[in-house]
């Protein structure tokens, strides 16, 4: 069997990418032109700066933060660094939108909180927050953070203040990693095992964290770059913040399966003597996710249904598009169960809100600007108006958009309405023009011919740019760059329309993606460290979906008129799976009980299941088990190596802003 069978990594846990170490350097971009500036002040003439409400709330109750501002990994390596974001204090820069700059200071904020009678927050130390609440004898914890560094980090922070407590059960709200990943920082898996430790979480968690991002995982791996600004240094010309928080921190990704499920809105729990009542939100942010009510505290945790910016009914590094009338009729149901008792409200992201009034008027409002995101997209919609024009007509009206929280700084109603266009109708617009495009390097070269050569576009772009339109000179030299990737002046004048876009913009995210494609286009593609995919995860793997991954990696052209069938025994589970490869498709069943070797097959493979993972996964050699005896190889083992041959190595530098020739 060939050594390489299985070699290539797979990279299918998006934010397990996003931990690795990523090397420093200083971006080469351009100053803020003076059309920029310009722009950030209409920004900060029109808006309520004023307003200083969401600075005391995010300051309220501040008890202290971390004397040492690196927590780091075993490696020694930085996990996170409370001090990078130091250069947010003063004035907005013209290189930062100053509503933007207002949210990255917000969320910088970071330490421990007292929120209400029995529960504390530490903010700042991850892109999410963790929530602590004192039961009877120990802590509930809800959301422990991405890492095991930083929600150990947070821990020991807690403990420093208020005194040694033991965690009694942990709560994640959904199934995005950013809410469970730090889970063996706090907890010990023996403590679970034996009942010391309850954890809970949603209906269907454990399916949604297995396979949100496994199939699709290396392009959204890739995309996540862009999205986060991954590969960007914190600071003035470069990323400031994630919009919903800072950034994401490059730890250990970890997952202890819950012991405990909420399946219906109304279920309650006793928690270490702490009542909690739920409410079941499946496909609205994510789709296992839940709120949490606990009435002896009159408080309220809404998850990341309702956050301190518009959310992403699609997020740009790629998911399934979230369902908004959903979303909206949950924050309904939360409005209706939980509003007149609630006086105060956390959540997952962001500060709380203190006041029955204050937040009643936050959900409401919140529930609204989706709403009427999903409602006036499928208007106009109807009305026959594509994807695109509903993006560039589509406005949150005025009594919605003074609201801070309803401003798109990780969401936008730009690209959530072509997120509602596309749930409904899919990509094509039903103009027959777009029944087949042409690829973007063929598109490029044919628009830079139809208008009179390179040369001519290059000046075109200056023009726009020189005139602040760097939306129209980005996708002018756009084309070009796709149908010569070689063209440097080019690539130099698209990186600069795509600064002055970075920094004119409100979204964090947005910034983040033009930067980051600016920063690509003068000095190529970042090499990023690969990191191992979480083996807690791996482990919650149906093995069914193993050979899902497999089949997305088959190369049809390299198999071309060939067939095999071969069995992958996994003994420790009982289980037998054929693999047949036949009209260049790879087709895995299970075996029936009973069903074994009597069935023909090319070759058979037996291999404990984590050994299998490892080699998908993490690239181990599955040639050196054979010979240890590790694995048995039975049958034709030039079979294996056939089926070996066929499979696509996947890399996370793949072009984005160019096109290979």
């Amino acid at each position: 069997m060939s050594a390489n069978m299985l070699k290539s990594r797979a990279a299918p846990w998006v934010l397990a990418v996003a931990l690795a170490a990523a090397p420093a350097w200083a971006l080469a971009g351009e100053p803020a032109s003076t059309m920029t500036a310009a722009s950030q002040k209409v920004v900060a003439d029109s808006l309520p700066f004023s307003d200083k409400q969401d600075f005391d709330f995010a300051d309220r109750g501040w008890l202290g933060t971390r004397a040492d501002p690196l927590i780091k990994r075993a490696d020694g390596k930085v996990a996170w660094d409370l001090s990078a974001y130091d250069f947010l204090k003063g004035a907005p820069p013209a290189t930062v939108n100053p509503s933007l700059w207002r949210q990255a200071q917000l969320l910088s904020r970071h330490g421990l909180y007292k929120v209400s009678d029995r529960v504390w927050q530490v903010r700042g130390f991850d892109i999410s927050n963790v929530t602590f609440i004192q039961g009877d004898t120990g802590w509930i914890v809800v959301d422990p953070l991405t890492t095991a560094e930083t929600a150990k980090a947070a821990f020991e922070l807690v403990t420093e203040t208020l005194g040694a407590r033991p965690v009694k059960a942990v709560i994640y709200t959904h199934s995005h990693s950013d809410h469970f990943g730090g889970v063996r920082g706090i907890v010990d898996q023996k403590d679970v095992e034996t009942g010391k430790i309850a954890i809970v979480a949603p209906e269907g968690f454990m399916k949604e964290v297995v396979s949100e991002n496994v199939l699709a995982g290396n392009a959204m791996s890739r995309r996540a770059q862009y999205q986060f600004g991954l590969l960007l240094p914190p600071g003035l010309e470069g990323q400031v913040s994630a919009g919903i928080g800072q950034g994401v921190a490059k730890g250990s990704i970890t997952l202890i399966p819950p012991t405990q499920s909420i399946d219906h809105t109304g279920q309650e729990l006793t928690l270490d003597g702490l009542k909690i009542r739920f409410q079941y939100t499946p496909n609205t942010e994510a789709p296992a996710e839940m709120n949490l009510f606990m009435p002896d505290l009159k408080t309220l945790l809404v998850a990341e249904n309702a956050t301190v910016t518009m959310h992403n009914v699609l997020t740009p590094r790629g998911a399934l598009v979230r369902d908004s009338k959903a979303w909206a009729d949950s924050l309904t149901q939360t409005l209706n169960l939980f509003g007149d008792q609630s006086d105060v409200m956390v959540a997952s992201h962001g500060w709380p809100r203190f006041g029955r009034d204050t937040l009643k008027t936050f959900l409401a409002d919140n529930r609204d600007a989706y709403k009427y995101l999903h409602d006036q997209s499928v208007r106009m919609m109807n009305l026959g108006m594509t994807g695109d024009e509903i993006a560039a007509t589509i406005q949150l009206p005025p009594s919605l958009a003074k609201d801070w929280y309803n401003r798109g700084y990780y969401g936008s109603m730009s690209f959530n309405s072509r997120a509602v266009y596309q749930r409904y109708m899919g990509w094509y617009d039903a103009n027959p023009v777009h029944l087949a495009p042409r690829p973007p390097a063929q598109t490029g070269a044919r628009y830079v011919e139809a208008m009179g050569g390179a040369a001519h576009v290059r000046e075109m772009a200056k023009a726009a740019a020189g005139k602040g339109d760097y939306a129209w000179a980005a996708a002018l030299l756009d084309h070009l760059v796709m149908s010569d990737p070689a063209d440097t002046a080019a690539k130099t004048q698209l990186a600069a329309a795509y600064d002055q876009l970075g920094y004119q913009t409100e979204n964090a995210i947005w910034r983040n993606m033009y930067l980051t494609a600016a920063d690509e286009l003068r000095g190529g593609i970042r090499k990023f460290p690969p990191s191992p995919a979480p083996l807690d995860m791996l482990q919650g793997l149906p093995s069914e979906m193993i050979f899902d991954v497999l089949a997305i990696r088959l190369n049809a052209d390299k198999v071309g008129d060939a067939h095999l069938k071969l069995a992958f025994v996994f003994p420790e589970r009982d289980e037998r799976f054929v693999v047949e490869v036949r009209n260049r498709v790879l087709v895995a069943q299970r075996s029936p009980k009973g069903q074994g070797r009597s069935e023909p097959v090319d070759a058979t493979l037996t291999v404990a299941r984590p050994v299998f993972l490892d080699s998908l996964f993490r690239g181990t050699p599955l040639a050196a088990k054979v010979v240890s005896g590790e694995a048995k190889l039975e049958g034709d083992r030039a079979a294996m190596g056939r089926l070996a041959g066929w499979f696509d190595a996947f890399t996370s530098d793949f072009p984005i802003v160019t096109r290979p020739k």
